[in-house]
């Protein structure tokens, strides 16, 4: 039994469910990680008039927002190993009127690429989930040009990041939680600072920085639409809710939406939240 392969498989499959939530909240969540898509393109040094690459794009962003930093005269490549993720991506592009993102269904591991061709790669939030992260970080360098830029933002410790850990104590009192193994996919792989700057130098990358970045995850939605935004967006919230009855679910409800209340003070919601930027570049200078 290939345990590698099942877990890949597990992870697209859950990612593929998420897809049809992902698209449903887009709007949403270009807001709340907005930060996020700029301080990528700060640290990758993305500028009119390059090609960009967005591995593990999700329902679109941040290729939506570079696709209006580079312009006509650049391009954004989007990839993502989901189907369904794709095809809302691109949705939202054709509905935006932006001709200048490719987009193409492929895992990190695995990108349909030749040698040298991008100005930059990005990648926000979806290193945590690669099956391989070796193996994708080198095919992300392999496919930059010597002297581009490669930048990733990935979540800090849960513990700083109330927006997860509020739902997740919760959930813990009603669900025994499940032993968890900090190299297997999941949001917070790469918490522990300079884990991922490790396995960057490893990969190939040089001059590779680290930073931690606060921000505030924030958007104009009560409690109510917070509960159907988190257990929609996370596969592990839907499924252990799934295992419950509708009693049980109703007492979670009420109880993360208690735990949470002193997050939308403000009439919308807003929560503190800290990720690393991890940027490295590809050995060799522009030619």
């Amino acid at each position: 039994m290939n345990m590698a392969k099942d877990t890949t498989n597990e992870v697209l499959a859950a990612w593929e469910t998420s897809s049809q939530y992902w698209n449903k909240h887009q709007a949403l969540i270009e807001k709340m990680y907005a930060t996020l898509s700029r301080a990528l393109i700060e640290d990758a040094r993305i500028d009119p008039g390059q090609a960009v690459l967005d591995v593990g794009g999700g329902s679109g962003e941040p290729s939506l927002t570079i696709a209006q930093i580079v312009g006509e005269s650049g391009s954004v490549t989007y990839t993502d190993p989901a189907a369904g993720m794709v095809k809302s991506a691109r949705a939202e592009a054709v509905r935006r009127g932006l001709g200048n993102i490719r987009f193409d269904q492929c895992p990190a591991q695995q990108l349909p690429f030749s040698d040298n061709l991008f100005d930059a790669a990005v990648c926000r939030l979806s290193v945590m989930f690669f099956p391989d992260v070796l193996a994708g970080l080198r095919e992300i360098l392999r496919v930059v040009k010597p002297g581009g830029y490669v930048s990733f933002v990935v979540w800090a410790a849960r513990e700083v990041n109330p927006f997860f850990s509020v739902v997740t104590e919760v959930l813990d009192r009603f669900v025994q939680a499940d032993a968890e193994d900090e190299d297997a996919p999941g949001a917070f792989r790469f918490a522990r600072p300079g884990k991922l700057t490790k396995a960057l130098k490893k990969a190939g990358a040089v001059e590779v920085t680290e930073r931690e970045l606060a921000f505030m995850i924030e958007a104009p939605i009560n409690v109510e639409r917070f509960w159907e935004l988190r257990t929609e967006m996370s596969d592990t919230f839907r499924s252990k809710l799934k295992k419950l009855v509708p009693d049980q679910v109703a007492a979670i409800k009420y109880t993360v939406q208690k735990a949470v209340a002193g997050y939308f003070k403000t009439g919308g919601m807003s929560f503190p939240a800290r990720v690393l930027v991890v940027t490295g570049r590809k050995p060799g200078s522009a030619g």
